[in-house]
């Protein structure tokens, strides 16, 4: 099965892909698509996409949107290693830390949201800056109390998953808009782990051929 994944190397919703498809080893083709210069919503990718966003994952049967929709059609297709969890209730509890993070955090601070906060309601940078600090931090602070409860050396137990295919890309975005990290050493802790492994270094944004 040949997969394409269409992406933006800073975009913290491709990049949760990426990590999942790294963990699980599989080849795939690479599309940019600059969120900067609104090439999300060409014509030829909303085809594709109609909501105009990235990810999405051409799997050469059919296109999918929405990346933690991604990681769970991959950890059907190719289910080892898998992403989340034998029983059921702790897969539950997967998803709700992924959920988390790609639900409720995420979205209001990504490159729409803040165009939003900027063009249409006139916000002030530093109003732009205290939201996405309140929201980053409100959910980061939700987070570090559910790893404390389930997580090991990944945010559930002691091997990956799609959890942590989300933490890693909003930490990330925690630290390039300044929100400080030092209430939340759990979280920062599994960041730093998973930054020495490889499925995790060759995903990240700086290794991606769009980078700039």
């Amino acid at each position: 099965m040949s997969l394409t994944l269409h992406g933006y190397w800073r975009s913290g919703a491709a990049w949760r892909v990426r990590i999942g498809l790294a963990l699980k080893g599989l080849d795939h083709a690479s599309v940019p698509h600059d969120l900067r210069l609104r090439k999300q919503a060409s014509p030829a990718y909303l085809m594709l996409n109609p909501q105009a966003l990235v990810p999405a994952l051409d799997t050469g049967e059919g296109v999918l949107i929405q990346s933690l929709a991604i990681l769970e059609w991959l950890d059907e297709a190719y289910p080892q290693p898998s992403l989340l969890p034998f029983d059921r209730l702790q897969r539950a509890h997967v998803r709700g830390l992924a959920q988390l993070i790609a639900s409720d955090v995420h979205p209001l601070h990504n490159l729409r949201v803040l165009q939003a906060l900027r063009g249409d309601l006139n916000a002030s940078e530093a109003q732009v800056q205290a939201w996405i600090a309140r929201w980053i931090g409100a959910g980061l602070a939700a987070l570090e109390v559910q790893v404390a409860r389930y997580g090991g050396v990944f945010a559930f137990g002691d091997v990956p998953t799609i959890a942590d295919c989300c933490l890693v890309p909003q930490v990330y975005s925690a630290r390039r808009f300044g929100v400080d990290l030092q209430d939340f050493p759990r979280v920062v802790a599994i960041d730093a782990h998973c930054a020495t492994l490889p499925a995790f270094q060759i995903a990240h944004p700086d290794q991606q051929a769009d980078a700039s």
